[in-house]
């Protein structure tokens, strides 16, 4: 699958996303290869992630979550705040059905 999702795709996302808990909450220590791991765990069950973010400025914000994208081959559904949501689909057992949009 790619990470492109289209508008549809993504409207559909985060109006799922809006009632989720985070799931990962990011710790003083950061960006670490333990977080990654639980995060690519909690992508592989749930597909659609809730991720709490460490991290001072916006532009810190925003490249801890574009880290986040690369090292799990998740899509970015949208960032607020201190909040980022990650989509990756199971490509064994599909959990979310995305609309075609």
């Amino acid at each position: 699958m790619s990470n492109a999702l289209n508008p549809a795709q993504l409207k559909h996302l985060r109006a799922l996303a809006h009632d989720l808990k985070p799931v990962i909450l990011m710790g003083a220590k950061g960006l670490t290869d333990a977080l990654v791991g639980e995060l690519d765990g909690a992508l592989e069950h749930h597909e659609l992630v809730k991720v709490k973010l460490a991290g001072g400025d916006r532009a810190e914000k925003d490249s801890i979550a574009a880290a986040l994208v690369e090292r799990t081959g998740a899509a970015l559904v949208q960032r607020i705040g201190n909040q980022a949501v990650l989509f990756r689909r199971n490509s064994k057992k599909p959990l979310i059905p995305l609309p075609r949009g």
